[in-house]
C-alpha cells in the first residue's frame, strides 16, 4: 500500500510539473503578443484552489490532474467587446497564433535540457557499456561482438554508458543494420561491427534490448554473501541476516548464486534448508578475529505469479556483488557551459529516438503493446523517485520530451493539429472553414480516446 501511495505522490508531482510547464508556454507567448488570458488551469474538472490575479487572470488547480488548459480571448468561443477585439487570439496573425500554440511543446523541450543540465550538474554515475558475454548463434556473435569489447558508438550515436547504449538499441527497430564501433578488450583498436537485424524478435515486455540480441553486459562477480534484505521477505522470516553466506542448499554445496536463484524460483512454498556461514558480532576487542559459524535455517519462498501464469519462488534477498573495477567507472558529471551542450544532445537524442518511435508505431515497425498510460508512468515516477533526485529528474525530462511529441502530432485536438490547420491557411490563404474543423476535432478525438484505451489496457495487462 505504501508502494502505491508513493507512485502516486511521484506521478502527480511529475504530471504536475510538466503539465504547468507546458502551459506555461502558451500562456507567456499568448501574453506577449498581446491575448488577454482568462483562465490558466492545471487540471480539469471542479476548482480545488482559484486566484484572480492583477493581470486579470484566473489561475486554477482542478481536481483531476490529467491535463491543463490555458482559455484566451476569443470571439469564436464568447461575444468579445469591441474596445478589447484587439486582444481576442482569433484576431491575432497567423504567425502569431502559431507561436502560441507551438510553445506548449517547446517549453517541454526546453524543460528537458533544463533538467539535464542540473543532472550533468550534480553529476550521475555511470559504468562503461563492456561486453561481458556473448550468447553462442546470436546476432551479435554472427556479427563478431566479442566479450570485452567497449561499445563507442551505435550508428553514428556515441555511447558513453549503457543508458546511451539502450536509446541507440532500441532506436533500430524495424531496421535492417545496425553498425557498432567498438574497442577490442585486447590492444584497444577500434573496429566496426555490422549486425543484420534481418531476423530480430525483441519483446521488451519480456526481454532487454541487448539481450534479445545476444549480448550481456559485463557485471562484477556475484557473491553467495547476503547484501540486502526485503522487509516481510521469506528470508527474513527464515532467520536469514546481513553478510551471510550461503554454502548449501538442501545438503547440495552452493558454488554460484545461480544455483540459489534456480532453488528458490522452482520452489514456490516448498520448504528449503539453507546452510549459511555467519560471523559472530560479539567481539569486545578489535584485534580479535571475528568467530565464524555455520547456521541451518529452514527458508519457505514465496509464491510470485508471472504474467504468463507461472509460479515461482521468491525470497527477498540479493547478493552482494564484487566491487566495479575503477577502471569501467565514470561520473557524468560537468561544469555549467559544457552542461549545457551534455543537456541539449541528450535531448535531441531523445527527440529523434522518439519521432522515430512513433513513425514506426504508425508504419507497424513498433506494435502498440509497446504504448503506456498512466499506470506505467506511475510506477517509473515512484521507482525513479526512490533512487534520488539526479534519477527523477532524468525521468521528468524523458516524459517531457514525450509530451512535446504527442503533442506535435497532426490531431486536431492537440497543438499539432491547431498548427496543420495554420499550414493550410498559409496556403490556401483563408481560415479552415469550421465544419472541416469540426469533423476534424471528432476524428481526432476517437483516435486519441482509442490510443488512450490501448496505452490503459496495456498497463494492466502489465500489472
Amino acid at each position: 500500500m505504501t508502494g502505491i501511495l508513493w507512485n502516486l505522490g511521484a506521478f502527480l508531482v511529475a504530471l504536475g510539473v510538466l503539465i504547468a510547464v507546458h502551459e506555461f508556454g502558451h500562456f507567456w507567448v499568448a501574453r506577449r503578443c498581446g491575448v488577454f488570458v482568462e483562465r490558466f488551469s492545471i487540471g480539469f474538472g471542479k476548482a480545488i484552489w482559484q486566484k484572480k490575479g492583477k493581470d486579470g487572470t484566473e489561475y486554477t488547480l482542478a481536481m483531476i490532474p490529467l491535463g491543463g488548459y490555458v482559455k484566451m480571448l476569443d470571439e469564436r468561443v464568447d461575444d468579445v467587446p469591441e474596445h478589447r477585439r484587439h486582444q481576442a487570439f482569433n484576431n491575432k496573425t497567423l504567425w502569431q497564433r502559431s507561436a502560441i500554440v507551438a510553445a506548449g511543446p517547446i517549453a517541454n523541450f526546453i524543460f528537458a535540457i533544463f533538467a539535464y543540465w542540473v543532472v550533468y550538474l550534480i553529476g550521475v554515475p555511470a559504468v562503461k557499456p563492456v561486453i561481458g558475454d556473448i550468447a553462442p548463434q546470436s546476432i551479435a556473435a554472427t556479427a563478431g561482438i566479442e566479450p570485452g569489447m567497449e561499445l563507442k558508438s551505435i550508428s553514428g550515436i556515441k555511447t558513453a554508458d549503457w543508458e546511451s547504449v539502450n536509446m541507440a538499441m532500441i532506436s533500430h527497430i524495424g531496421d535492417k543494420k545496425m553498425v557498432i564501433t567498438a574497442t577490442e578488450p585486447e590492444g584497444g583498436a577500434t573496429v566496426e561491427r555490422t549486425l543484420d537485424l534481418e531476423y530480430w524478435h525483441f519483446d521488451p515486455e519480456t526481454e532487454r534490448v541487448m539481450t534479445s540480441l545476444g549480448m550481456k553486459p559485463y557485471t562484477p562477480k556475484i557473491t553467495l554473501s547476503i547484501s540486502q534484505l526485503v522487509d516481510g521477505g521469506a528470508a527474513i522470516d527464515a532467520d536469514m541476516r546481513l553478510n551471510d553466506r550461503i554454502t548449501a542448499i538442501d545438503g547440495q554445496p552452493v558454488t554460484q548464486w545461480q544455483q540459489v536463484v534456480d532453488a528458490v524460483r522452482s520452489h514456490p512454498e516448498q520448504a528449503l534448508i539453507i546452510e549459511v556461514s555467519r560471523q559472530s558480532q560479539l567481539v569486545d576487542s578489535a584485534e580479535v578475529a571475528p568467530e565464524t559459524k555455520l547456521v541451518t535455517l529452514t527458508l519457505t519462498p514465496k509464491a510470485r505469479t508471472l504474467a504468463d501464469g507461472e509460479v515461482i519462488g521468491y525470497a527477498g534477498f540479493a547478493p552482494e556483488l564484487e566491487p566495479w573495477p575503477e577502471s569501467y567507472r565514470l561520473n557524468l558529471q560537468f561544469g555549467p557551459i559544457e552542461a549545457v551542450g551534455k543537456a541539449t544532445e541528450k535531448t535531441w537524442q531523445l527527440v529523434t529516438l522518439t519521432f522515430d518511435m512513433v513513425t514506426k508505431l504508425v508504419t507497424g515497425d513498433v506494435a502498440v503493446k509497446n504504448l503506456s498510460g498512466p499506470i506505467s508512468i506511475a510506477k517509473g515516477a515512484g521507482m525513479t523517485a526512490d533512487y534520488g533526485l539526479v534519477y527523477f529528474l532524468g525521468f521528468l525530462a524523458l516524459i517531457s520530451v514525450n509530451l512535446g511529441i504527442v503533442n506535435l502530432l497532426p490531431l486536431p485536438v492537440l497543438d499539432g493539429g491547431h498548427l496543420m490547420f495554420f499550414a493550410i491557411e498559409a496556403v490556401t490563404r483563408r481560415p479552415v472553414s469550421e465544419r472541416v474543423q469540426d469533423i476534424g476535432y471528432r476524428v481526432g478525438s476517437a483516435i486519441l480516446v482509442a490510443l488512450m484505451a490501448v496505452a490503459l489496457f496495456n498497463d494492466f495487462t502489465r500489472l
